[in-house]
């Protein structure tokens, strides 16, 4: 008798061919996030410092993105995931900087505050291996320069140039990274190209 229950259950305990569709649809999904990831970390981490000024809080804001990126939106098309990933970035940078404006408001009027968490700055740019020294030096100078010079600008001009002229989203994607209008994505670029050109000159370019 038990056995002849066992043989029953058997095959209904088999992988359907619409389950196993389905397994290797998810899998592949998995592992194109991983590669979108993978590619766009390494510039996240960048915009994410020049903003923040430090390396350590830049990559916990990159690593946090990618974790709610992968959550909440891995099952959406592929096509999707870069505008969506500079969005939640940007949220994470300003919900990072609103927090610090906060902790120095406090820490201003706390007694015996004789040390800032934020005074060093080891801003260490790691070039890309490509090049000679004479390249990568004046590529690590130009970079520098342009980083100072997005520093230097309003968080909102900052994340339009970034995302349309660095990372290359159209208006539209940049609109969606930004939470804004098409309209305020080209004013805030607008403006801030010439607040770099005014600060770089040609040497900006």
């Amino acid at each position: 008798m038990a056995s002849a229950s066992l043989d029953f259950v058997l095959p209904a305990v088999g992988v359907s061919g619409e389950d196993a569709e389905r397994e290797a649809s998810t899998v592949e999904q998995t592992r194109a996030l991983d590669r979108f990831l993978e590619g766009v970390e390494r510039r996240a981490f960048r915009i994410a410092r020049m903003a923040v000024r430090n390396d350590d809080d830049a990559l916990d804001i990159v690593q946090e993105s990618m974790i709610r990126l992968a959550r909440s939106y891995g099952q959406r098309p592929a096509g999707e995931w870069k505008p969506l990933f500079y969005r939640i970035l940007n949220n994470g940078i300003r919900d990072f900087m609103r927090r610090r404006r906060v902790r120095r408001r406090v820490m201003a009027w706390w007694p015996m505050t004789g040390v800032d968490d934020d005074a060093a700055d080891p801003v260490e740019m790691a070039p890309d291996p490509a090049g000679g020294p004479r390249e990568l030096l004046e590529g690590e100078e130009t970079l520098a320069a342009l980083e100072a010079g997005l520093s230097a600008l309003p968080d909102r001009q900052r994340e339009a140039f970034v995302l349309r002229a660095l990372e290359g989203l159209d208006v539209a994607e940049t609109a969606v990274a930004m939470g804004c209008s098409a309209g305020s994505v080209k004013t805030h670029y607008f403006r801030a190209v010439h607040a770099l050109k005014d600060r770089l000159g040609e040497s900006g370019r």
